[in-house]
């Protein structure tokens, strides 16, 4: 029998190298994209963090379809193979990852010496020993690709049975080859690199969407007592430990704080709770339905928390939150109460009169 030592495949070449650098730049792009259109509320950059991969994946598809389409037509050949060593990686599963040693000795082609990796059962396990003889399959033109056939012909798993396999010599060809530093650096450089472009292609969307229109950025307002936080999208105001929004007058002068500066958009929704005033700001240039917040009726708010809490059957509310929208056309003012096993909730219109009410059940 003709024995010649297997050298391992090469993967590093440029094209991959290439491959790597670009999808490192492709997902850095796109998780800046999605996240900072979420962290900004900009649906376009959002929506260009989602579509980016996936057409990116459909080009390589395409791409390597008439790769995977040859390397598919080729017959894979029958061989028989001497373990060399077996040794089980990981695994926490009834199959265990063993990477495997082979020489592998085909009929009609020169023997060649092989590591692989085979997920294998573990009832199975006992049936795979060194210097035991096995029946395999791989592509003549990537031997690298061996696998180890679990249920062969009863031809061949006759022929496994009788048959002495020579060890080859030598290197032996590895179906997983690491990719090395080299290549995990470009990957790296493609992630840095898809970052910046994202963060210099759309600096306006990210960085200007907190400026105001003097360029100055709009800080937090922090006090003893309560904190302001004002951006293009929402405002909010917390209070310190110890206050409730509903106390007299402390709804107004939070609004005030949201407004400084003679602020006058509207509002998609406003949200009050305990210790918090919360208002999201319908888009600039945008034609959704708002409501002015200056407007609302705040003087109403406790006596409507006060019916929601002690009216609906809630039993020992424990929070309670105001909503307010005009999503539908009409403004609506809703109150839930929470409870440890009750939820319950009414609405009010534009003037704090109670028009519908969901008791707890």
């Amino acid at each position: 029998m003709t024995i010649t030592a297997g050298a391992p495949p090469t993967h590093n070449t440029p094209a991959d190298l290439a491959l790597g650098f670009l999808t490192g730049a492709v997902i850095g792009a796109s998780l800046t994209a999605f996240i900072g259109g979420c962290v900004v509320d900009r649906a376009p950059l959002a929506v260009t963090g989602l579509v980016l991969p996936a057409v990116y994946g459909l080009l390589f598809f395409l791409a390597t379809l008439p790769r995977r389409a040859r390397e598919a037509a080729v017959v894979p050949r029958t061989a028989l193979a001497v373990i060399e060593s077996l040794e089980a990686v990981a695994g926490e599963t009834s199959d265990v990852p063993v990477r495997f040693e082979l020489s592998v000795a085909p009929d009609d082609a020169p023997a060649f010496r092989v590591e692989i990796r085979q997920d294998v059962n573990l009832v199975e396990l006992p049936d795979y020993r060194p210097r035991g003889v096995v029946v395999v399959e791989y592509p003549p033109d990537r031997p690298w690709k061996t696998r180890i056939v679990k249920r062969p012909t009863p031809q061949w798993e006759e022929r496994a049975a009788a048959a002495q396999v020579d060890s080859v010599p030598g290197a032996a060809m590895k179906s997983e080859t690491p990719g090395g530093c080299f290549s995990g650096l470009l990957v790296l450089l493609g992630l840095l690199l898809g970052v910046a472009a994202v963060l210099l292609l759309f600096r306006a969307d990210l960085f200007d969407s907190h400026e105001d229109d003097s360029g100055a950025p709009k800080p937090s307002v922090s006090s003893s007592s309560s904190t302001t936080t004002v951006t293009s999208a929402t405002g909010t105001v917390t209070l310190g430990p110890g206050r409730s929004m509903l106390e007299e007058g402390e709804l107004d002068r939070a609004l005030a704080s949201l407004t400084r500066g003679g602020d006058t958009r509207q509002a998609l929704t406003v949200v009050v709770q305990e210790r918090l005033l919360s208002v999201v700001f319908s888009p600039t240039g945008t034609q959704t339905p708002g409501l002015d917040p200056r407007t609302l009726p705040y003087d109403r708010f406790p006596a409507l928390v006060e019916e929601a809490t002690t009216t609906l059957g809630v039993h020992s509310p424990r929070t309670w939150q105001i909503t307010v929208d005009r999503l539908t056309g009409a403004l609506v003012i809703r109150v839930v109460v929470t409870g440890p096993e009750d939820t319950a909730s009414l609405e009010a219109n534009g003037q704090g009169k109670v028009v519908r009410r969901a008791p707890a059940r």
